[in-house]
């Protein structure tokens, strides 16, 4: 039997990187997932993926910055299979690079709309499908930068501290209520983003110097832990902090 034999799962921001790799952890272990993300063709792609392997998925479109596509989004999974067990709140954008006296109010204001209001949107419905289906497991997807400051990436960094406090919050709120809420924190993973930086060499060997372990993480190696999180394996673990960063906040 595999850790989510007979769940429903929810995954944002899954049409590649750490999404995609979730989305297909889940798969592999019995669940049947409901893929999301605004990138169309990339989603169907993790979907088709999911399919050859012999696991359940479909997609569904919603833009998470949207508490109306939010809720459809929670929606579309009761509706298709009855129930919502499990889901991981990864969709997020890197957004503008500049010091905070030249951000653009625009810029914040998209970053955070995603990476934060999207991850309490979500929240806020997967919760109720939760309740109503005797409890479940949240696991939203912060980042290193939920912990400690970023030069250049004011919004990225307040966004992600704030998906911490708010998951502590609500791990808090319904812990007597069967459902558990945890948050991780990739490091410098190679995803798509992350890949562009590696066309530069002073910039790759700059992301290296920050890991401990010298490299990068790959996605399903994030996925690993998210999937730990989501599972009975983890029964007694909520409003916890994982790090998955190869030691760069132990520096």
């Amino acid at each position: 039997m595999g850790d989510f034999d007979g769940m429903v799962a929810i995954v944002t921001g899954a049409s590649s990187g750490i999404g995609r790799a979730v989305a297909e952890h889940y798969a592999k272990g019995g669940a049947r997932v409901i893929v999301s993300d605004v990138d169309d063709a990339g989603g169907e792609g993790t979907v088709e993926r999911i399919r050859e392997a012999g696991g359940e998925a479909r997609y569904v479109r919603a833009d998470v910055s949207k508490a109306e596509e939010s809720e459809a989004l929670v929606r579309a999974a009761v509706d298709a299979y009855g129930r919502l067990d499990i889901a991981c709140n990864n969709a997020g954008i890197g957004g503008e690079q500049a010091l905070t006296g030249d951000y653009t109010p625009e810029g914040w204001r998209r970053v955070t709309d995603v990476n934060l209001s999207g991850i309490f949107y979500c929240m806020r419905y997967e919760i109720q499908a939760m309740l109503e289906g005797g409890g479940g497991s949240i696991v939203n997807m912060a980042s290193i930068l939920g912990q400690v400051g970023f030069a250049t990436a004011p919004a990225y960094v307040a966004a992600k501290h704030g998906v911490v406090g708010l998951t502590r919050t609500a791990a808090i709120e319904y812990a007597s209520r069967g459902i558990r809420i945890n948050v991780v924190g990739p490091g410098f993973i190679r995803t798509p983003m992350i890949e562009a930086l590696e066309n530069e060499p002073a910039t790759h060997e700059m992301l290296l110097s920050l890991h401990p372990m010298g490299r990068l993480g790959e996605s399903e190696e994030v996925a690993e832990v998210v999937g730990f999180l989501s599972s009975r394996r983890a029964s007694f673990v909520t409003g916890a902090y994982y790090a998955v960063d190869g030691g760069y906040l132990a520096r």
